[in-house]
């Protein structure tokens, strides 16, 4: 199995978030496993012409675009091979067993902080290696081993700047494994859902404010009487949903805060604005309660992989 050039490695912004997530909120370096497809762009029903065709040679190119949709983070590194990169099969095939086709495994990745972005030695005996036993995964009578058209060939080191920033951020580089030539080959990757091409996904987008639409001044006794009482009733729900929005502050009050007479009421607005920035204070809290809650499950559970791979 050889394959072909890459035109270019495409991936989905949540999933490159994800690995860029667990790369930052993991103690040290990490590796795992990416999985996908090759879709192969090169037209089958190309127009006939009796003249001499000076783009034969290119058009015998096929253009091979790799999507990455999904990957495993083992949260450690050496964690399906040694360190002179030699490949251990058994734990490969328990990465590569929860549910993933094993068809799909098309290469793999490295998070390092403070490193150059370029494949190490071991990174490269490790991305042949992969290349090379990529049949080995599966079983030979297993329909799926002649499925395999493209080896893994796809390398990604993600990485840290190599000197501290007042902004953080993480840098990456793909690269393709050339099997026939043993070298890797820089590729771009693009991030399909995300960028000015995409923006036109969101022209749609209608803001909606989660404060009830309610007029600013109060009704009159005489007023409501001829309400129906359907009205009553919307009118006293979305009054309800207001007071939960904004407690303390009924509608007669907030209608106070607006206008030219606003500036009487001073101290009213304020009071608002306190009691606004205590519940977001206190949602913040929670936020970070819960994600600190999330991290420590998501340790957990890469301790117990690591545990069932008897690696740990």
């Amino acid at each position: 199995m050889n394959c072909p050039p890459l035109q270019k490695i495409a991936i989905s912004g949540p999933t490159l978030t994800s690995i860029i997530q667990r790369f930052d909120s993991s103690n040290g370096d990490v590796d795992g496993l990416l999985f996908g497809h090759f879709s192969d762009l090169t037209p089958s029903d190309l127009p006939a012409d009796d003249g001499p065709d000076l783009s034969s040679s290119c058009s015998d190119l096929p253009t091979v675009v790799a999507t990455i949709t999904s990957f495993f983070c083992s949260g450690t590194v050496n964690s399906f091979y040694d360190s002179v990169g030699r490949l251990d099969l058994n734990a490969l095939r328990r990465f590569n067993g929860d549910g993933v086709p094993p068809q799909s495994l098309i290469g793999w990745f490295v998070g390092r902080r403070r490193t150059p972005l370029r494949p190490s030695m071991r990174e490269s005996s490790v991305t042949a290696s992969l290349s090379n036993k990529a049949l080995n995964l599966v079983s030979p009578d297993d329909p799926l081993s002649s499925s395999l058209s493209f080896p893994p060939c796809v390398f990604i080191v993600f990485s840290t700047p190599l000197s501290d920033q007042l902004i953080h951020t993480h840098e990456y580089r793909a690269f393709q494994f050339r099997q026939s030539a043993g070298v890797f080959e820089p590729k771009s990757m693009d991030v399909v859902n995300i960028g000015p091409l995409f923006r036109g996904h969101y022209s749609a987008f209608s803001p909606s404010s989660s404060f009830p639409w309610l007029p600013c001044g109060l009704s009159h006794p005489e007023d409501k009487r001829s309400e129906s009482l359907n009205q009553m009733r919307r009118t006293s729900k979305e009054q309800q949903g207001m007071d939960l929005c904004a407690e303390g502050f009924e509608g007669a009050r907030l209608s106070r805060l607006m206008g030219s007479e606003a500036t009487n009421y001073t101290s009213d607005l304020e009071g608002l604005y306190g009691k606004m920035l205590a519940k977001l204070e206190g949602l913040a809290r929670l936020v970070e309660q819960s994600s600190a809650r999330v991290l420590e499950q998501e340790n957990r559970n890469v301790k117990l992989r690591l545990k069932v791979a008897g690696l740990e």
